[in-house]
């Protein structure tokens, strides 16, 4: 405790005690107070010692490891990361724009902007009544239960419920293979805190969701990235890296991939699935938005085909219901249960009883199918009046799939062309899309966007597309040398 003694937390201050004490911590690292790889003060020895709440501590050490400062280990503690010091704030800086913006979870936008940036559905589509009833229901049968301390694995009917649930996907389950988390994300970080410890190697798809390699960027891993194509990732470039760099694990979104919306061939699911088995690796299947099939075709997850237990397979329900009710699960292997579990509990310790128990009722009462089927005639709605509008306004220079399904489509500019200058322009028209940048570990990404129709009204879409396409038309007749890139955008994933 020596080295913190400096430390002093101000009550009187409006700024919260975690982030007084992540400030000072971080002062304390840049001046080498803190050595790489040396542990930091356990969690109740700190917190102790300033006479703060536990939790005061454990976000400020989050804070930590979002900014690339520090790195956990289950069951161990949390470390300094072996960072060059010259080089932190460096990385800090630089990553921050990119971490408030995913903490947002949205942008601020004006009410007239036209936001094809946002994969959130728009509130109207929220079942708020039938979840108004429900929780009522709820709260009389189980009364101050819901608000007491839950099972850190989660509330074991729900966990029963969702083993019914994945049946209708050929998913195979067992109640204690069930994590109940607070959505994709979280089981995203969970994944890496059980599995990853810093300087581990993991592959992406490139590119991929942002959220990912934040998550994996945090503890310390290094990134490879393997290129995906319209039928699923490069497998000869898979077969290739893996052999050499040997990856803790391989993060795929196999149906409607984020951000390109392309999804895998039954061919590539299988021969991924071999490869992993080959070299003992496993499989990360960020189930995005699988329901969401405009056309009447279904394809099965990966976890379905894996006989092997190496597929840890994460699903959010929040997507397609209300985003702000945070609610997913993992399928999680058995050899990882111990380690998911403490990451669970070190992340929130458990899930809102109240939406576990309602999401229970939900599934065991088929409202959540009904809802399922209203989401998507609704979206496949925008899609079809999204796809026209493509059609009948981008020039014809500006190359994108059909993904058949999913909230988005990703567009590849001619070789040349800038995406930062594409949304500086949009923005300006009041019209939102994201950077293809942001997709990518590294560099890659400039002339790509993505757009998506899911946070714009019908009535809305066509009028957005045509303006984009316009912005388009005038930046390609301009040619590739016009404008330049802009920096400081900020647009949500």
């Amino acid at each position: 405790m020596e080295k913190i003694v400096t430390i002093h937390l101000d009550r009187g201050l409006d700024t919260p005690l975690y982030t007084q004490l992540f400030w000072q911590l971080r002062s304390l690292i840049k001046e080498g107070v803190f050595q790489p790889d040396e542990k930091l003060p356990p969690i109740r020895m700190l917190a102790s010692e300033l006479g703060v709440n536990s939790i005061t501590v454990v976000n400020a050490y989050k804070q930590l490891e979002k900014e690339g400062l520090a790195y956990s280990k289950v069951g161990s503690g949390t470390y300094i990361s072996p960072v060059n010091r010259d080089e932190r704030s460096t990385f800090a800086y630089e990553e921050a724009d990119d971490l408030r913006m995913m903490e947002r979870g949205q942008i601020s936008v004006k009410g007239d902007t036209i936001n094809f940036a946002s994969a959130t559905p728009t509130p109207d589509l929220f079942p708020v009544e039938n979840f108004k009833t429900l929780v009522n229901r709820v709260l009389d049968r189980d009364k101050g239960d819901v608000f007491g301390y839950q099972q850190i694995q989660g509330f074991q009917p729900l966990r029963q419920s969702i083993c019914m649930y994945l049946e209708k996907y050929s998913i195979t389950s067992s109640v204690d293979s069930i994590q109940v988390i607070s959505g994709a994300q979280q089981g995203i970080d969970i994944v890496s805190k059980a599995l990853i410890e810093f300087g581990d190697c993991i592959f992406i798809e490139s590119p991929t969701y942002r959220g990912a390699i934040e998550a994996f960027k945090s503890r310390g891993a290094r990134i490879v990235e393997i290129p995906i194509e319209e039928d699923g990732i490069n497998l000869g470039e898979l077969e290739q890296k893996i052999s050499l760099y040997n990856p803790k694990l391989v993060y795929v979104m196999p149906n409607f991939q984020n951000p390109t919306g392309y999804s895998y061939s039954d061919e590539k699911k299988q021969r991924i699935l071999q490869i992993a088995r080959a070299h003992n690796t496993y499989i990360v299947e960020d189930d995005f938005l699988s329901e969401l099939s405009y056309t009447g075709s279904t394809s099965l997850p990966l976890k379905a085909l894996d006989h092997s237990e190496n597929v840890i397979y994460i699903k959010s329900f929040s997507k397609i219901f209300m985003p702000g009710l945070r609610l997913g699960f993992m399928v999680v292997p058995g050899r990882l249960w111990n380690r998911v579990l403490s990451a669970k509990h070190t992340s929130d310790i458990s899930t809102s009883g109240l939406i576990q128990r309602t999401f229970d009722l939900y599934l065991r009462e088929d409202v959540w199918v009904e809802h399922i089927e209203y989401m998507k005639e609704k979206y496949r709605k925008r899609y079809e009046l999204f796809m026209g509008a493509l059609r009948d306004s981008f020039p014809g220079e500006v190359n994108y799939k059909d993904p058949g399904g999913g909230l988005h489509v990703w567009f590849q500019l001619p070789q040349g062309y800038s995406d930062e200058e594409v949304y500086a322009r949009c923005l300006k028209k009041g019209v939102l899309i994201t950077p293809g940048s942001l997709f990518y570990s590294g560099s890659s990404g400039r002339s790509h966007f993505r757009m998506s129709f899911a946070s714009v009204h019908s009535d809305r879409i066509v009028k957005g597309v045509k303006m984009v396409g316009s912005v388009l038309e005038e930046y390609l007749k301009e040619g590739a040398a016009a404008g330049s890139q802009t920096e400081g955008y900020s647009p949500f994933m």
